[in-house]
């Protein structure tokens, strides 16, 4: 059974890269130690890591993995019982809720913030501040692999310089997300890019290549705001940067989505601990989530949500 509980510029700057590089750089807990196994989406994973650190030193000798591998493979270790939590950057879809279904998984689903996918280049990029979604559409297409190789390709005033393109592996709820709203279909783009699950390797990749393009959540975009260049996406309404405002205003369209947790229920039951961490996790969330570049939800979401955890589903 399912059960629904119910960002261009840098605002804070070195602040927001401290904390968010201080989620990658803690030495991680092994799953033998840990008490909570969470996996799944890497967009999600900074919150999460620091949510867990959050409680960590609240709740002295508690131990929490957090890893990331993507939402579809972690919903693949989530459906067959091997984690507590999957961070989801995308909601479950028919194949894995079967498969958690066969499996006896049962879960609740809590929404968690609202994020962007960002479209990215290298500083050096003196001609892209704005890109429309038919042109995003045209470059990524299955069509354009090994055709449409450089910028004068995709706009005729761009240099005759080749695109070198970097993005969200396949499983990667980033991926699914952004090919759905950009190509038209979902799961399906040109292959001939360099995809990665960790947004830290495709940030430093870009930052490195003077003609690389890439997407990833806008977190990634924040933690290294002064290394890339945020590209503005024209939906046919002007150009818009994701931003707090265009994101709460729905305005950043295509690319807005909600990121979320899925909660197996078996572990609610049978970890008190649990519990406690989604809590404190969901309680202290507003309050240090501007640091991320995500957007927080309502706070009635928030207390919804926690009302929910105390009734049997």
């Amino acid at each position: 059974m399912t059960t629904r509980l119910s960002l261009a510029k840098p605002l804070l700057g070195g602040l927001a890269v401290s904390l968010l590089s201080a989620c990658y750089e803690a030495p991680p807990v092994t799953l033998a130690e840990a008490d909570l196994h969470i996996d799944g989406s890497s967009t999600v994973f900074p919150l999460t890591r620091e949510a867990a650190r959050r409680f960590e030193r609240a709740a002295v000798g508690s131990r929490i993995a957090v890893d990331f591998s993507g939402t579809a493979a972690g919903f693949r270790r989530f459906c067959a019982g091997e984690t507590d939590i999957n961070n989801a950057s995308r909601e479950i879809n028919a194949e894995e809720l079967a498969q958690c279904q066969a499996r006896g998984i049962d879960f609740r689903v809590v929404p968690l913030a609202m994020d962007a996918i960002a479209v990215v280049v290298n500083p050096a990029n003196t001609w892209v501040d704005a890109i429309s979604v038919e042109e995003l559409k045209k470059l990524w297409s299955p069509a354009a692999e090994k055709r449409l190789n450089s910028w004068r390709d995709l706009r005729p005033d761009w240099p005759d310089e080749p695109i070198v393109l970097f993005g969200r592996g396949q499983d990667s709820g980033t991926y699914d997300v952004f090919t759905q709203a950009i190509v038209g279909t979902t799961h399906s783009s040109r292959q001939d890019y360099q995809a990665s699950e960790d947004e830290e390797f495709l940030a430093r990749a870009i930052a490195a290549q003077p003609n690389a393009l890439g997407f990833f959540g806008i977190g990634a975009y924040h933690r290294h705001w002064d290394e890339l260049k945020l590209v503005a996406v024209d939906a046919g309404n002007g150009a818009v940067f994701p931003t707090l405002e265009t994101v709460a205003q729905h305005r950043y369209q295509p690319l807005t989505r909600p990121l979320f947790l899925y909660v197996s229920q078996r572990s609610l039951a049978d970890k008190p601990l649990l519990d406690s961490f989604l809590r404190h996790y969901l309680d202290g969330l507003p309050g240090w989530i501007h640091f991320t570049g995500y957007m927080p939800l309502a706070r009635d979401s928030y207390r919804s949500s926690l009302e929910a955890l105390s009734k049997t589903p």
